[in-house]
């Protein structure tokens, strides 16, 4: 485009993402005048329609938000409304609840590899193209969602919107000779996982580096999942640093019990979700944040696997800040995800009751977990029969939002300054890829491309 030429790229439907979104991006004389992520799908009301329920129902209700993470509203409910009820679930049941998180993160997270991002880095529109091209890849991806889908299906009654997850625990539980076919096929299920980090370590990748906070639940010792403390990584420019810098960045954490005070929900005009910024700045949940912040958790051999990769040792504090990388981040997780898996059958003794008792009584309670695309928080008010009063929940998509965008502005500014004259086509390609890294969970379905260009003289 020329000096003063202006246009605008509409993408009315975005591909490969779980939901309904559209981009529009305005270029004003070879800059980025605008890039927003206009998400229009109908407001769900589910915070409203939560008040007025018993206290019993939100992890039902809620994991009814997401078909691809509903383990993780799940979980993130049962933590809310417990602590409204001064209860703390340990030990097998809390144990079990980790390995029901582990099939949801093998089963979506490979879901996103194999079926949305890969297609970007091979040449093609879908899955059904890298299945001509690339069969036994694509048979490998789909045996590993069969795994995780196989942990739902076994803990939680089914693979979609479990219905044997309650407050306290579960149902029923499982006795050890059931685990045991499941540890047969996580033992070979991990071969797979190995060979996919492998895999996308071989894509070849642009340079790039997201400048912002990255914000993810850590638990020292472990590679937090379930359960944590809030915990931010500064943005590079905030230490001077540029955004593809490999040091260590500081971070800070903060109680659950605060969330709200930092993490403040804003209503913008062009998006029915709500963004959210991290006392006043642009964070961003996640893979990438994850690794960042807890990877030095890693398993030895999981670890040495992600230096082979090229994502860096994170024992000393480098992180991973290209969000082109973040499809090996995730096969990562899907390796640790099928390790820790079998070390939690390995150890599993049946408890003495599939779950504990969790009386009502008035209370706010707090609960945040690691979905498979970022941090997700809960909070719940309750009054004296546990009748739901206030309910507030703040996934990762909206707090990602905001991030997204500057994303998608610094990448097009960066493609435009390289001096080449890029079509349509090819920024409307880029900004689908750069959405995709951050596989953004509108609802759950795809959409097909329909670009519409307005150009200005």
């Amino acid at each position: 485009m020329t000096p003063r030429e202006s246009k605008v790229l509409r993408v009315e439907s975005l591909a490969r993402v779980e939901g309904e979104g559209a981009l529009h991006l305005s270029l004003d004389g070879g800059e980025v005048a605008a890039a927003r992520l206009k998400i229009y799908e109908p407001p769900r009301f589910f915070e409203a329609f939560l008040r007025g329920r018993s206290y019993t129902e939100p992890p039902d209700i809620t994991s009814r938000v997401c078909g691809i993470c509903p383990v993780a509203y799940q979980m993130s409910a049962c933590r809310a409304v417990e602590d409204a009820c001064g209860i703390v679930v340990g030990g097998q049941l809390a144990a079990l609840r980790r390995l029901l998180y582990c099939g949801e993160w093998i089963e979506s997270q490979t879901l996103h590899i194999y079926l949305l991002h890969a297609p970007d880095f091979l040449g093609g529109n879908s899955i059904i193209d890298l299945a001509r091209t690339h069969r036994t890849d694509v048979e490998r991806g789909l045996g590993l969602k069969q795994t995780g889908n196989a942990i739902m299906e076994l803990l939680g009654g089914r693979a979609i919107h479990p219905v044997n997850v309650r407050l306290g625990g579960f149902h029923r539980v499982p006795t050890r000779s059931e685990l045991r076919p499941l540890a047969e096929r996580l033992k070979r299920a991990r071969d797979d996982a190995e060979a996919t980090v492998r895999w996308v370590a071989g894509f070849d990748f642009p340079e790039a580096g997201i400048d912002t906070e990255l914000f993810a639940l850590t638990e020292p010792g472990t590679y937090a999942i379930e359960c944590g403390t809030p915990t931010a990584m500064a943005a590079p420019s905030s230490a001077g640093l540029p955004a593809d810098t490999d040091r260590a960045l500081p971070t800070r954490t903060f109680p659950l019990h605060t969330f709200l005070d930092h993490v403040v929900e804003t209503q913008v005009p062009h998006s029915t979700a709500l963004h959210s910024l991290l006392d006043g700045g642009r964070h961003l949940t996640g893979s990438l944040a994850r690794y960042a912040l807890s990877g030095r958790w890693l398993p030895p051999e999981v670890r040495e696997v992600a230096r082979e990769a090229g994502l860096g040792d994170p024992g000393g504090g480098a992180a991973c800040r290209n969000p082109f990388r973040s499809i090996v981040v995730r096969a990562v997780e899907v390796l640790y995800a099928v390790g820790e898996a079998l070390r939690l059958i390995d150890a599993y003794e049946p408890p003495p009751g599939p779950h504990v008792e969790v009386p009502a009584r008035p209370g706010i309670g707090h609960g945040a977990t690691e979905a498979p695309r970022g941090l997700l928080y809960h909070r719940y008010a309750l009054d004296p029969d546990g009748t739901v009063t206030e309910a507030a929940l703040v996934p990762p998509t909206a707090q990602n939002q905001a991030a997204i965008e500057e994303d998608l502005r610094g990448t097009v500014r960066k493609r435009l300054r390289a001096g080449d004259r890029p079509t349509d086509g090819e920024l409307t390609a880029l900004c689908e890829r750069v959405i995709r890294n951050h596989d953004p969970c509108i609802s759950c379905s795809a959409h097909f491309l329909d670009l519409t260009v307005e150009r200005e003289a």
